[in-house]
């Protein structure tokens, strides 16, 4: 009896052999090339990588000081308007004290330094501060993005590289009143660029626009030496592209330049070229060895292994295949006592299984999907309106804000909020308090158009998003809303209580980060329209 173990294993050397054989004949011509190519992969990759972390980093970094930036301390610091009552204007040593404990906190920033609208320095968290000079564009009262100020330098000081940028810091009339600037440390970015680089033995340098080494993953970058101009034109000059040149270790080596978006830095991937090819003549000889060997062996077993297992496994092979498209009918017919002879019988009985099965397999599954149907609508509802919860709007939210980072769509956010829900809740009890806000939530779902969103924001709390609505008619669109809770059909059947709603707008614009900033806004617009007395509609612009 033939053993189908046996035909395996010829199988097995034969299919090792004849691309060995193949590969063996081409691997002075073409073994370099699939190596450069891989190398030219992994650089890429890694330097695309590298430049996109550090893009989020830096981000990260002027989000805190932006974050920073809206404190009280600063804002009062420079003068936005009349002090609160009973507190004393604070001065600049107040300021530089204030600054040099948030940035003992703030383990990147090496200095904080706060300047008027004009550049002039008011107070810092250094002693010697650096000059910040500010880009003209800031004077226009609608700035909220960061800048990079300066750009990064080996700081011989700090014995590490920097990077200076600015956020502006705004009154709550949204009016320039000064900049907040931050040194960042870029050796706070180390523990990501090593993540990046992992176990390959690639090295990841950042370089200033100059070619002056500032990071490494590999060595110091007071080790490194600054490229000669004209190799640093031409790496920086190629990005993405692979090239051959004398490296940071004055060393032959291959390498990848990508710049991350506008920042004035660039990212270099590289290999050492003698150290990749090494690698690429130790195989060789090895290739070399194992095709000699396994040659003897082909014309051996090359015709009696073709035979005794191709033409049974092809027949299988067919067969599953239109199992996996669905046709369960199929029947393989082999009568031979061998493996697989046995392993046609046991798909055989497998296929008259599933048969049997089908049913109650489709069945069990639309149980499924209608329980999965019903969970994502408990997790994604309020219990009490009926509306999408905190958790479904934070995903129009994003979705929205995406849509508009995208194409530019614009869409408002509206924030709604009982007036005298409390009040209720003492003279009528907490079930009178439920039924108003299941009114105002019947409402606001009635009230808005397909493709608008409303959800509980939480509490008294309402937001409504209104997508490609400008803000003119955003603004129309809620002062209707707030008349028409006012009137008197809105008032509960049983007790006629009387409530209004006081409504804060924010519009999407091009200086929002997240949909958190927008939500801000709003938020921030409904709290000075209840300060204002309530049943009001207050803009965020």
């Amino acid at each position: 009896m033939k053993s189908i173990k046996s035909n395996i294993l010829a199988f097995a050397i034969l299919a090792t052999l004849i691309p060995s054989i193949g590969l063996g004949l081409m691997s002075f011509v073409g073994y370099q090339d699939i190596i450069n190519k891989n190398v030219d992969y992994e650089l890429r990759a890694l330097a695309k990588d590298a430049s996109g972390e550090l893009t989020q980093w830096v981000r990260e970094r002027v989000h805190d000081v932006r974050t920073l930036s809206t404190a009280y301390t600063l804002v009062d610091g420079l003068g936005a308007g009349p002090p609160r009552p009973g507190a004393v204007r604070i001065g600049a040593p107040e300021l530089a004290l204030y600054l040099s404990s948030v940035q003992k906190k703030l383990d990147p920033l090496l200095e904080l330094t706060l300047t008027d609208a004009a550049g002039q320095i008011v107070a810092s968290s250094a002693a010697s501060p650096a000059t910040v000079a500010l880009p003209q564009a800031w004077q226009s009262a609608s700035i909220t993005s960061g800048v990079v100020v300066a750009p990064p330098r080996w700081d011989d000081a700090r014995a590490t590289a920097t990077v200076t940028v600015a956020v502006p810091v705004l009154s709550l009339r949204n009016e320039l009143l000064g900049a907040l600037a931050a040194v960042l440390d870029l050796k706070g970015f180390e523990p990501r660029l090593r993540s990046v680089a992992g176990t390959s033995s690639a090295e990841i340098v950042l370089a200033a626009t100059d070619g002056t080494p500032l990071l490494s993953t590999k060595s110091p970058a007071s080790a490194l030496s600054r490229l000669d101009p004209q190799v640093w034109s031409r790496v920086r000059g190629q990005p993405s592209e692979p090239l051959t040149y004398v490296d940071f270790h004055q060393r032959e080596a291959l390498g990848v330049a990508a710049p991350p978006g506008a920042l004035p830095i660039v990212v270099v991937a590289q290999r050492e070229r003698a150290e990749v090819f090494a690698t690429w003549l130790d195989l060789v000889k090895l290739f070399s060895i194992l095709v000699i060997g396994l040659t003897l062996l082909v014309g051996v077993v090359g015709y009696w292994m073709g035979r005794s297992i191709v033409t049974p496994l092809n027949a299988l092979t067919a067969a599953a295949d239109r199992v996996a498209e669905g046709d369960l009918s199929v029947a393989v017919h082999d009568e031979t006592k061998d493996e697989i002879g046995r392993l046609t019988r046991a798909f055989n009985l497998m296929t008259d299984r599933l048969r049997s099965t089908q049913g109650e397999i489709e069945a069990a599954n639309d149980t499924l999907r209608r329980q999965n149907e019903e969970l994502e609508t408990l997790a994604t509802t309020d219990s009490l309106t009926g509306l999408y919860n905190r958790k479904k709007l934070d995903d129009f939210l994003a979705l929205q804000f995406a849509r508009f980072f995208t194409d530019r769509t614009p869409f408002a956010l509206l924030m709604v909020s009982l007036d005298n829900l409390n009040d209720i809740n003492a003279d009528y009890g907490l079930p009178a308090g439920d039924d108003a806000l299941i009114k105002l939530a019947a409402m606001l779902r009635q009230s808005v158009h397909e493709g608008d969103q409303v959800a509980r924001f939480g509490g008294d709390r309402f937001v409504i998003i209104l997508a490609g609505v400008p803000f003119d008619a955003a603004m129309e669109w809620a002062e209707r809303l707030r008349e028409r809770i006012e009137a008197p059909d809105f008032r509960s059947a049983n007790l006629g209580i009387v409530t209004s709603v006081s409504i804060g707008v924010a519009q999407s614009r091009d200086g929002d980060v997240d949909p958190d900033t927008i939500l801000f806004r709003a938020d921030h617009a409904l709290h000075e329209a209840k300060r204002a007395g309530g049943n009001r509609v207050q803009s965020a612009m």
